[in-house]
């Protein structure tokens, strides 16, 4: 996984052969956990989401953070989760895809400036109602998507520093309004 300062990435992970990663609540906030002592201290996180085979994070990695501790932290967390779900379910081996993927998201256009990092952070959110486990994005609980439309005041999101990269309305309902749109599918491999 490459990784660099000052640079916004998409960075995901599986479970292996598409299996079941996280099989109940404490599972996920365990994860979380783990995301808030090895990924937290070494970046922003603007978006994450926590889905039942599969993660994505949207992170920025400030000028002065090292990189190279954020990519060792990620493999800490899926190396300490793996252990623990292999004790909990009686199992051995790896619980997910050999290698962790990060996409740097390129926004360089005049026209429309963040367009993929806003492609991604809406993505993130839109993927446990896409997938059919919610009606509503606000239902899942295990996505940032509470903390930006203010039902939950999580502290894993740097929002101040999303609206930096991100044009996140004031206005609320606007906010909600864009957070459902539609993505262009054509945008989506730029984040991948």
């Amino acid at each position: 996984m490459k990784l660099y300062p000052n640079e916004l990435f998409h960075i995901y992970n599986r479970g292996n052969n598409k299996q079941t990663l996280f099989f109940d609540r404490d599972n996920y906030l365990y994860f979380l956990e783990k995301v808030k002592e090895y990924v937290k201290p070494h970046s922003e996180i603007i978006a994450w989401c926590l889905m039942p085979n599969h993660f994505h994070f949207l992170i920025y990695i400030p000028p002065d953070k090292d990189s190279k501790d954020l990519s060792k932290g990620i493999q800490i967390i899926l190396r300490s989760y793996t252990r623990a779900i292999n004790k909990q379910k009686n199992r051995t081996g790896s619980l997910f895809t050999q290698n962790t993927c990060s996409k740097v998201l390129v926004d360089n256009s005049e026209v429309l400036p963040n367009r993929y990092t806003t492609t991604c952070f809406h993505y993130i959110h839109q993927n446990p109602m896409k997938a059919g486990l919610v009606k509503k994005m606000e239902d899942w609980e295990f996505s940032s998507f509470k903390d930006y439309i203010g039902l939950r005041n999580g502290k894993l999101v740097n929002r101040e520093l999303a609206n930096t990269f991100i044009n996140i309305s004031e206005d609320r309902q606007q906010f909600y309004e864009d957070a459902y749109r539609v993505i262009n599918e054509s945008l989506l491999d730029k984040i991948f």
